[in-house]
């Protein structure tokens, strides 16, 4: 499992998760026009995603299942996260 790199900013993970989703709209040999109609997310909406990394969480969603990748969610903010040791071992009694 990939940990949380502490050095990278919020916009560095929107042009990341950008990036992937240009390379996988490629691998598909969609066009961003293509994609647009797929997904129903406006043309310039996907154009600014490509190029700055920002988008609503709905329309990334949208695109997520035009791309086939909607199952990528299911891990976000599934990890429970623990305050201490003690409730590790509480919750494995």
């Amino acid at each position: 499992m990939k940990q949380f790199n502490l050095l990278k900013t919020p916009s560095d993970v929107n042009k990341e998760i950008a990036m992937r989703m240009r390379q996988r709209r490629k691998e598909k040999k969609l066009s961003q026009v293509q994609l647009s109609e797929r997904s129903d997310v406006s043309l310039g909406s996907l154009k600014r995603f490509e190029r700055t990394g920002e988008i609503s969480l709905s329309s990334l969603i949208k695109i997520s299942f035009a791309l086939g990748c909607e199952a990528d969610f299911d891990e976000l903010f599934a990890k429970k996260g623990y305050a201490s040791i003690q409730e590790v071992i509480d919750e494995q009694l």
